[in-house]
């Protein structure tokens, strides 16, 4: 009879605010892959049906997670993470080279690098939750987290995959201004981080990997070719104008000026035919999410749900950063999808996950 009572009182404090706005960015996500596979994207219609699938599953995949109490995903935190390195390892082998990277597994259906970026934030919350960030005054001190955050980011960039190691990286040391570490300590890490990117560039970057940044920093350079979809996309966002073409009046997005619109510059199509209202509104209810999030960081009975939550805002706080900096010309064209918003299986399911955390973190402090 307590247990129902518990889980009745569980039912109640459900966070339906973080709920709506991921329904409504799915629902605004929905829309505009409709008008995306107006245009003769190949697929067309399977591809909206394939999405609608993804999201039907990607809502159970959120209740499940929110089901089990997260202290239990801090039980087995190193274990999942353990799990997901394994996937790493294992698309090393396995995998076969996709457009230059070797990060998909069954036929391009499933990027392990997805959980595996959840499956860090776990690790860290886990290692965090005992040793709390303000108490961490040394660089030493870091070595464990540092760890945690090196092992899959080596892996992905050994996969080939630049642009979400660095994603990757960006999550894990989205916990570091939590701690008490000393400025000149950054100051040095700074400094040989420079370093570092300097020898990157001269010795473990490819040549076509050399090419994006180079085309970021000038489009011009290469208008048909490393330059062409940023180009396509900041034209498409700026024919936008306040209110926008219309739904499925966008010349850029009809005429299949962008390859991958349905994907990567998804948020180009919704700037076109939506215009800046449109854009400002989508990129507002991020921001009410990733507040939100904060919020349940702040609300959190324990430290290990405080940082999990923060680590979760993470995942969807810099994906999203990236992917309008990339599509506004910002940010080099790495291939970071719009979390919830754009086309994608993976992605989705990763954010679900997420979104599904959260949600767990959130309702149980009543009932802690």
């Amino acid at each position: 009879m307590n247990q129902l009572r518990v889980e009745r009182r569980r039912g109640q404090h459900f966070d339906w605010m973080l709920a709506g706005l991921v329904v409504v960015l799915m629902g605004m996500g929905l829309v505009n892959l409709v008008s995306a596979a107006a245009s003769g994207v190949e697929g067309g219609s399977d591809i909206v049906s394939r999405q609608t699938m993804v999201m039907g599953l990607a809502l159970l995949v959120m209740a499940a997670v929110v089901i089990i109490d997260y202290r239990h995903y801090d039980r087995f935190a190193y274990l999942l993470y353990g799990g997901t390195i394994g996937l790493l390892l294992l698309t090393l082998v396995i995998a076969e080279e996709t457009r230059g990277a070797r990060a998909w597994l069954f036929s391009g259906r499933f990027q392990p690098s997805e959980v595996a970026k959840i499956g860090m934030v776990l690790a860290l919350a886990h290692y965090f939750g005992r040793n709390p960030p303000s108490s961490i005054r040394r660089l030493r001190d870091l070595f464990v987290p540092g760890l945690i955050i090196a092992i899959p980011v080596a892996l992905i960039v050994a996969q080939k995959d630049l642009g979400v190691a660095v994603l990757t990286l960006l999550i894990g040391l989205t916990l570091l201004p939590l701690v008490n570490v000393p400025l000149r300590a950054w100051i040095g890490i700074g400094a040989v981080g420079l370093a570092g990117l300097v020898a990157l560039w001269q010795y473990g970057l490819k040549d076509y990997q050399q090419e994006r940044i180079l085309g970021f920093l000038d489009p011009s350079r290469d208008p048909l070719s490393s330059g062409y979809q940023q180009m396509q996309s900041k034209i498409a966002v700026g024919s936008g104008g306040l209110f926008g073409t219309g739904w499925q009046q966008g010349t850029q997005t009809q005429l299949r000026f962008l390859p991958t619109q349905h994907t990567d510059f998804a948020f180009s199509v919704l700037a076109e035919e939506w215009g800046f209202v449109g854009a400002f509104l989508a990129l507002g209810v991020y921001a009410a999410m990733c507040l939100w999030g904060l919020l349940i960081a702040r609300n959190s009975k324990d430290t290990f749900g405080a940082v999990l939550a923060i680590g979760l805002v993470g995942t969807l706080l810099w994906p999203a950063t990236i992917n309008v900096a990339m599509v506004l010309g910002l940010a080099p064209v790495i291939g970071v999808p719009l979390p919830l918003f754009s086309y994608g299986g993976s992605a989705l399911l990763s954010a679900a996950i997420s979104i599904g955390l959260l949600l767990n973190v959130s309702m149980r402090r009543y009932v802690f």
